[in-house]
């Protein structure tokens, strides 16, 4: 099993994990509905599930 000869030090530790970093997530804009999502993900509009600026499935629950 690996096991370090010398202690890293915090800075050398810090400067390799410079680029782990949170990002905010990229959005689309549904050009049919105006719907803020995810790209490449199904969502929810009113009930209605859209994928892609078409309707996959409709709610039909009786109001």
């Amino acid at each position: 099993m690996a096991h370090p000869k010398r202690k890293i030090s915090k800075s050398r530790r810090d400067k390799r994990r410079t680029h782990y970093k949170a990002e905010a997530p990229a959005l689309s804009t549904c050009k049919t509905t105006g719907a803020v999502h995810l790209p490449h993900h199904a969502y929810n509009v009113d009930g209605n599930l859209y994928y892609n600026g078409k309707l996959v499935i409709e709610n039909t629950a009786i109001a």
